[in-house]
């Protein structure tokens, strides 16, 4: 079922998603996006470079800061735009927890605006602004 522009409101808090960052997770999606930097799926040359693991890229980061506010916007909604800067690094055996906030809401064309952070336990991994603009109920309870 996908939220419509009416319900949403200024405050309005999305609830949290704890993502689980396990090793295979950090390797797979970083092959898929074809990020084949060594940084990525070779503990050895990442501790070479100065990391302590490998760990999750950018475009996997982006990903799920993607899959957290659409499953909450719902299926009818668009996504605008997507804002967001790195900060520590996901590494395998930690949790990300993503919260957001509805942050702005635009009537002229319906797009809401979410601030995202994303935490793991060193700290901030992801902050940003994900807009989307969602539907409006019609008549008869249909969505345009």
């Amino acid at each position: 079922m996908s939220r419509t522009y009416d319900e949403v409101a200024v405050g309005e808090e999305l609830p949290e998603l704890p993502i689980p960052l396990t090793r295979t997770m950090i390797v797979a999606t970083a092959i898929a996006s074809r990020d084949y930097q060594d940084v990525h799926h070779d503990p050895a040359l990442a501790g070479e470079r100065g990391s302590q693991d490998v760990f999750m890229n950018i475009l996997t980061t982006n990903g799920l800061v993607d899959r957290y506010v659409t499953s909450w916007a719902g299926p009818a909604a668009e996504v605008k735009a997507i804002r967001i800067r790195l900060g520590a690094p996901n590494y395998p055996g930690d949790t990300m927890v993503l919260t957001g906030t509805v942050s702005a809401k635009h009537d002229e064309d319906r797009r809401v605006e979410i601030a995202v952070r994303g935490v793991n336990a060193i700290g901030p991994h992801v902050t940003g602004t994900v807009v989307v603009r969602l539907p409006v109920v019609q008549e008869q309870g249909e969505t345009e």
